[in-house]
């Protein structure tokens, strides 16, 4: 068991790590240059939505190519299926976002509402899967976060008034869960190499 594990914290781990503090900056630089223009939908706005899962696409890229780690000689790692989900999904995202704009906020939210709870429920099975390979209760926590996330953010496109700021703290926070993972990686990954001393 910890041969089978031990080429995956040292190998897959510190790759997640880097990739999840960019996601971390990422998450951050792009909700702070959202709330400012919220309330309405402008050309930077537009370029922000739709960068968002143009974003998630390469990250997920990057991810599935670590996934694939042979293991004690067995196959590919079991989150890259959910992964190859995750980019089939944000593409669409990004596409219907494209779209959604040009018919206003409540457009785009009813787009990022189902997005985020089909995202969500991916990012729960590939974090359940990963959990071995430890920082991965954030990832499960942001999961079941943007499930939720998503219905509130499809109900409120119908409610008077709607506005994207409740995207950039639902960013905002993801990025927040990026960092805590990370950090827990760098734990594991400090942990394993240690025991191998």
């Amino acid at each position: 068991m910890t041969t089978a594990t031990a080429p995956a914290a040292t190998g897959v781990a510190p790759t997640l790590r880097r990739l999840y503090f960019v996601r971390f900056g990422f998450a951050l630089v792009w909700a702070i240059l959202l709330f400012p223009t919220a309330s309405s939908i402008n050309p930077l706005t537009a370029v922000l939505l739709v960068l968002y899962p143009v974003f998630d696409v390469a990250a997920a890229v990057v991810d599935a190519r670590s996934a694939r780690v042979d293991v004690a000689g067995g196959s590919a790692n079991a989150s890259a299926p959910g992964l190859y989900v995750n980019i089939a999904i944000s593409t669409l995202a990004a596409v219907g976002l494209a779209v959604a704009l040009t018919s206003g906020i409540p457009a785009v939210l009813r787009v990022w509402g189902p997005w985020a709870v089909v995202a969500g429920i991916v990012q729960l099975v590939v974090a359940i899967r990963r959990r071995r390979l430890g920082g991965q209760w954030a990832m499960i926590a942001s999961g079941a976060i943007s499930v939720l996330a998503g219905v509130s953010f499809f109900l409120m496109a119908s409610s008077a008034g709607a506005s994207l700021a409740n995207v950039g703290g639902y960013a905002l926070l993801g990025g927040v869960f990026f960092l805590v993972s990370a950090l827990r990686l760098g734990r594991k990954v400090r942990q394993s190499t240690s025991g191998r001393n």
